[in-house]
């Protein structure tokens, strides 16, 4: 084994962490009859030859050595190896990819065709592991065959006659996992697939089996699946909770390697990974379900009520780790698509009082996200605050404290049975970070803590800590537009210091701005302010027009500031001459030619505050619903506008947009592979100013 390895120049190679002098020492050690010393050189390898999946020379170099490793039977561990050459060989680029590689990506993506080529050249073995004694290694050879051989095919045919003499449970469902994966890389084989899946989840099969062929069904023939899916899955669920014993990745029926007692301990990603996942699926009669699950949501799309009613049946489930795995597709769910979700919630809501800590603690956090849509819990979320007042506020082992997520969430639906809660929170010694932000959406509600705000404020010290500590304080009682509160204010603005005094005083004149005419006190400072340059110029002078309205005096700051160099700059420039409406009209030219400017955020503000000063549409409109539909996350503020323009004034075009808005069942801002905190709430915003515009029902419910 190892021929010719000693020859290879490795000390001219690199990879990610320097010369790749290390790499036969990592070949080596995948050999090792050490567990401990296999799983450092797994880690050694992804962590460093192919480090977050790049392909280096030396990964090349690499490859011929992992085929010698995986068809050794005196080999442990070589599924893992498996898996790894498919990871290096099955990156693909397509035509649009190599159109925005630039000439520093050219070499990376050479060794990527270059390592799908070699990989895709040895995939024949994996023909022969699909077989092998090694059930680890019978459980990766499936996927490495679909993602690297050749002749998709025959691949096809040799996972449906490997099926039926196949005896390890979870190797029989890779073997359909990887069939769904023909049919998705090879559309022509589709039908032929759908066609094995469809037979296998009607058939007398083992439930896990029938789960996953709906799934992959879902994957890649979604119109195959059976008109009754929903009822089909949720009798499986039932027959996998009745079924005795564990059967999963790492179970008795398919060892990944040595028994964890063998397993030395090893500070690697690789092992941490594991014992997460060890850890995560303990327990579970089939911890394999949750995948088949989420595999099938996927291909159901947009089928949102089929969905709705599955997940439905899951929270209503006994097994509480089903009710886990619901509870966090739900979140899936209502982040990135609308429908009606009253039910749901309830259900999510009811698993905020199970014992199991995991369970109580995944609601909470999913109620967190939902903003209005959390309503109907709110009785439950009440009571869940009311009896743990230990988790009224988190500390981290590093970073400032926060709110409990059942505070948070309870605190954004506007109720004000969270206030004992904030107001505990703004008696700690250090106030959590997000309390400013929970008073925003209490409003009124939250009046009774200005007194509390104030005096904290009072109390902050002016060092390099100041913005930290006064930010939240600040954001309080910028919500609560607590004017009385300008003296404490004052003191911040004027003692900021340079760390992080920019922001400081930047959350202090917003405070001011929100307070209006009560912090008339604070104009000699901010005529002062607004004399200096610099962003807080501008802020000052939005301030000051809103404590004192005099016009003559903000207006050359912010005309000045739209010839800013940062668009940021510009940006709140324009914002804040729209707010003097027609006092601004000398700004029309300038506001005029930004329409044209290269940057879509800054069209968009000068479009409104054109609107706003001159009260003239014909100009902003196109602007404004041109930067609609080339990017999405501007509708919100756009929105806006077309609300307080009225249809009238906006236009027909305008109307047809916001009815097209409705229509979708895609939540605007939903994202492929990550989300925002408050992604459901903004989209939410957005389809309740589009009812609003256009003059129909705002409650909640399909927007369909």
């Amino acid at each position: 084994m190892f021929a010719g390895i000693d020859e290879v120049d490795w000390a001219s190679m690199e990879h990610a962490y320097g010369p790749a002098d290390d790499v036969p020492a990592l070949l080596r050690g995948l050999a090792s009859p050490d567990p401990a010393e296999r799983e450092s050189a797994l880690d050694g390898m992804y962590g460093a030859v192919h480090h977050q999946g790049d392909v280096y020379a030396c990964t090349l170099a690499c490859i011929p050595f992992l085929f010698e490793l995986v068809v050794d039977p005196g080999v442990q561990d070589r599924g893992s190896i498996v898996e790894l050459l498919t990871s290096i060989g099955g990156i693909d680029l397509d035509e649009d990819d190599e159109d925005e590689i630039d000439e520093d990506e050219i070499e990376g993506a050479a060794n990527y065709a270059m390592a799908a080529a070699a990989v895709t050249a040895g995939a024949g073995v994996f023909c022969e592991l699909i077989a092998d004694e090694d059930p680890g290694v019978r459980l990766a050879a499936p996927l490495a065959l679909a993602t690297l051989h050749s002749r998709p095919a025959q691949v096809l045919a040799l996972l449906r006659e490997r099926l039926p003499v196949e005896a390890a449970e979870e190797v029989r469902l890779a073997l359909v996992e990887a069939a769904g994966r023909v049919a998705l890389r090879h559309r022509p084989l589709a039908g032929q697939a759908a066609d094995w899946l469809s037979r296998l989840a009607a058939e007398a099969y083992a439930p896990g089996l029938r789960l996953a062929a709906l799934a992959q069904l879902a994957r890649c023939a979604p119109d195959a699946l059976p008109g009754d899916v929903v009822t089909m899955v949720s009798g499986l669920l039932r027959e996998l909770r009745t079924r005795p014993g564990r059967a999963g990745r790492g179970g008795p029926d398919v060892p990944t390697g040595d028994a964890a007692s063998e397993r030395a301990p090893a500070p690697t990603l690789v092992g941490q990974l594991r014992a997460l996942s060890a850890e995560e699926t303990s327990g579970r009669t089939a911890p394999w379900a949750a995948d088949l699950l989420r595999t099938l949501h996927v291909g159901l799309d947009d089928r949102v009520a089929e969905r709705t009613a599955l997940l439905a049946d899951q929270l209503r489930s006994p097994d509480p780790w089903q009710r886990i795995d619901a509870v966090r597709m739900s979140s899936g769910l209502i982040r990135a698509w609308r429908g009606a979700y009253d039910e749901l919630v309830r259900l999510v809501a009811g698993q905020l009082t199970d014992p199991e800590p995991r369970l109580a603690e995944a609601a909470s956090h999913v109620l967190e996200e939902l903003f209005s849509l959390a309503a109907p819990a709110a009785d439950a979320l009440a009571a869940r605050v009311a009896a743990e007042p230990g988790a009224w506020v988190r500390q981290w082992a590093s970073g400032p404290p926060g709110l409990g997520s059942a505070v948070k969430a309870l605190a954004r639906l506007g109720d004000a049975r969270v206030l004992p809660a904030l107001a505990t929170a703004l008696a700690q010694p250090e106030v959590p970070h997000d309390v400013g932000f929970a008073i925003r959406y209490l409003g009124e509600a939250a009046a009774p803590l200005a007194g509390t705000l104030r005096r904290r404020l009072g109390e902050v010290g002016l060092d390099e800590g100041a913005y930290d500590r006064a930010a939240p304080l600040l954001a309080g009682l910028t919500a609560l537009r607590a004017g009385e509160a300008t003296p404490e204010v004052l003191r911040v603005l004027r003692g900021a210091p340079e760390y992080r005094g920019e922001w400081l005083r930047t959350a202090a004149l917003r405070a001011l701005d929100a307070f209006g005419p009560a912090a008339r006190e604070a104009v000699p400072e901010l005529r002062a302010l607004i004399r200096r340059p610099g962003t807080a110029a501008t802020e000052a002078a939005e301030a000051l027009w809103s404590v004192e309205g005099d016009a003559g005096a903000v207006l050359p700051v912010l005309l000045e500031g739209l010839g800013a160099e940062r668009v940021h700059d510009c940006r709140a420039a324009a914002a804040a001459l729209g707010r003097l409406g027609g006092e601004a009209a000398v700004a029309v030219p300038r506001l005029r030619a930004l329409l044209a400017h290269d940057e879509l955020w800054l069209r968009v503000d000068a479009a409104i505050a054109l609107w706003e000063i001159s009260g003239r549409t014909g100009e902003s409109v196109p602007v404004l619903l041109a930067a609609w539909e080339h990017n999405r996350h501007v509708r919100v503020r756009v929105a806006q506008c077309l609300v307080r323009m009225g249809l009238p004034g906006a236009g027909p075009d305008a109307a047809q947009v916001l009815r097209a808005e409705l229509l979708s069942v895609r939540r605007h801002n939903a994202m492929d592979g990550g989300y925002g905190s408050h992604d459901t709430y903004e989209d939410e915003k957005l389809l309740a100013l589009c009812r609003r515009a256009l003059g129909v029902d705002t409650g909640k419910g399909t927007t369909s």
